[in-house]
């Protein structure tokens, strides 16, 4: 307990170290001021104002067009009007037991397999996973796998895809009160499925958008999508004035379930759900009175130069031609660099000064010390975030990136709950976390937000928003009917458990 008293009190030192100098400064100078007289100001004019009048006159006109050129050029910022997730209707709920039937039934609709007896092995391996998952009973499959037998075609995947999107943009529509026709810039990110016309194509015709739209179609960027997305919305409104944008995030299941026997490929099947979000952002001044927050800061990390980083999530066909995504067992190494690498780039744009400072002794003194010093000094993000969204790929990944931050159970209780309640959604994971700090209650002006997203390739990006008020839960928060009974205990098996299954090692 002393301990962080002892850091807190350091912590306010440094950080309004300014501030507890300027104070007496100023009082010493009023002082100083309130003892002139007249005389004493003629005497400052002529033997010093009056003699360099053309240098104060340059100097004076040099920081007046210093700051209208900064006004000019400065980046215009980025507003979140609103963002909506997806709610599925109760009736495509799927409970774990549900999920092990889909996956009983897609097998057993394979041409190529006869199931028998021997299928109780990966049986009961998926129902370890699902087990150990972090998911809970209420989270929901697309419709075409629900039905008996499983539709698994392009059309019930198109169905699935346009049943996300459309939803959360009606709502974002309505919740805004937004025409279609003034949206200007379009990107929409989907991975594992890109039909032609293209899904952002699709936005545009079932919205009829201008024909001046410039729209984007991202693919095959993984969970850490959602982030690239926002991030390239956001160089585009720094370009094209006096406009929204329109971001969609969303990931399709019907078309890319695994019906093979390669474990490391089985995993993605127990942990991935029906999801998807779409967010309004805007650079014209006058949303700023209505909008929820302003970006702040966008950090993209990618490491894919390193073999071992692009290849630890990648899809491929397995020994039978069947068509998955094979998890390697380099991911959670490969996970925890990338992630290093991202919050170093993060931290001296967001830390305060006492945490910048604490970090640059340590680093020079493991420089110098070496062997000595093992690891280096890790801030303390609390100081300067008020909210973390971790991306809910699997309950291993919330509880790596918990310790290593030093974050606490409230911390990632919006992280844990999305994955208990919606499983893992892709790159809509980060909005439904953010959802559900709105829907509790907990985002107050000024407070930060963090989000972190991970993906293949292997990439770690960040976004970090600023409230520009005390933001309540939209209208139709997918949260509305269920936040009270949220967070859940879950049974706390260890990450490591979890590791060695989706590695296929259990």
């Amino acid at each position: 307990m002393t301990s962080v008293n002892v850091k807190l009190i350091y912590h306010y030192v440094i950080t309004n170290f300014f501030n507890l100098c300027f104070f007496p400064l100023t009082a010493i100078v009023a002082g100083k001021a309130y003892r002139l007289t007249i005389n004493d100001l003629h005497i400052f004019y002529h033997s010093y104002l009056q003699h360099n009048l053309i240098t104060i006159t340059l100097l004076f006109a040099l920081t007046v067009f210093g700051s209208v050129l900064y006004i000019l050029t400065r980046p215009k910022p980025v507003y979140l009007v609103d963002h909506s997730c997806y709610l599925p209707p109760p009736h495509h709920r799927a409970s774990i037991s549900k999920v092990m039937d889909i996956f009983y039934q897609v097998r057993k609709a394979d041409p190529l397999r006869n199931v028998s007896s021997d299928d109780s092995s990966w049986l009961d391996f998926l129902r370890k996973v699902q087990e150990r998952s972090g998911l809970g009973d209420e989270t929901h499959g697309p419709e075409g796998l629900l039905e008996v037998p499983p539709r698994k075609t392009f059309a019930a995947a198109r169905e699935e895809t346009e049943q996300v999107i459309i939803g959360a943009l009606e709502n974002l529509f309505e919740n805004t009160k937004v025409n279609p026709k003034e949206i200007g810039i379009l990107v929409v990110n989907s991975s594992m499925f890109n039909p032609t016309p293209s899904l952002s194509a699709m936005v545009v015709n079932t919205f009829k958008l201008r024909s001046n739209i410039r729209s984007f179609n991202l693919g095959g960027m993984g969970c850490s999508a959602g982030v690239i997305a926002i991030d390239m919305a956001k160089d585009l409104l720094h370009v094209h004035k006096n406009t929204y944008a329109l971001v969609v995030s969303t990931e399709n299941i019907t078309y890319n379930i695994y019906a093979g026997d390669n474990r490391s490929m089985m995993v993605s099947n127990c942990l991935f759900r029906v999801g998807g979000a779409a967010i309004l952002l805007s650079n014209k001044p006058g949303d700023r009175r209505r909008s929820k927050y302003k970006l702040a800061h966008t950090v993209r990390t990618h490491t894919g130069a390193d073999d071992k980083s692009f290849r630890c999530v990648q899809q491929e066909d397995d020994e039978s031609g069947k068509t998955g995504v094979c998890l390697s067992k380099d991911i959670t190494g490969v996970a925890g660099r990338t992630v290093q690498k991202n919050i170093a780039a993060l931290g001296p744009l967001v830390l305060p000064l006492s945490e910048k400072f604490l970090f640059f002794v340590t680093f020079v003194a493991k420089k110098l010390l070496k062997d000595k010093i093992k690891h280096y000094y890790v801030p303390d993000f609390k100081l300067a975030i008020d909210h973390f969204c971790i991306h809910a790929g699997g309950r291993a990944v919330i509880d790596v990136l918990e310790k290593s931050l030093g974050l606490s159970p409230i911390d990632v209780e919006a992280s844990r709950s999305t994955l208990h309640r919606f499983g893992n959604t892709s790159s809509s994971s980060i909005w439904y976390e953010l959802a559900y700090i709105e829907a509790k209650g907990r985002m107050k002006k000024r407070n930060k937000v963090w989000q972190i997203a991970l993906g293949s390739g292997f990439k770690c990006n960040s976004a970090v928003w600023v409230a520009l008020r005390n933001v309540k839960a939209s209208t139709n928060s997918p949260w509305e009917h269920c936040i009270d009974r949220y967070p859940v205990q879950i049974d706390s098996d260890s990450a490591k458990s979890e590791t060695r299954v989706q590695n296929g090692r259990s």
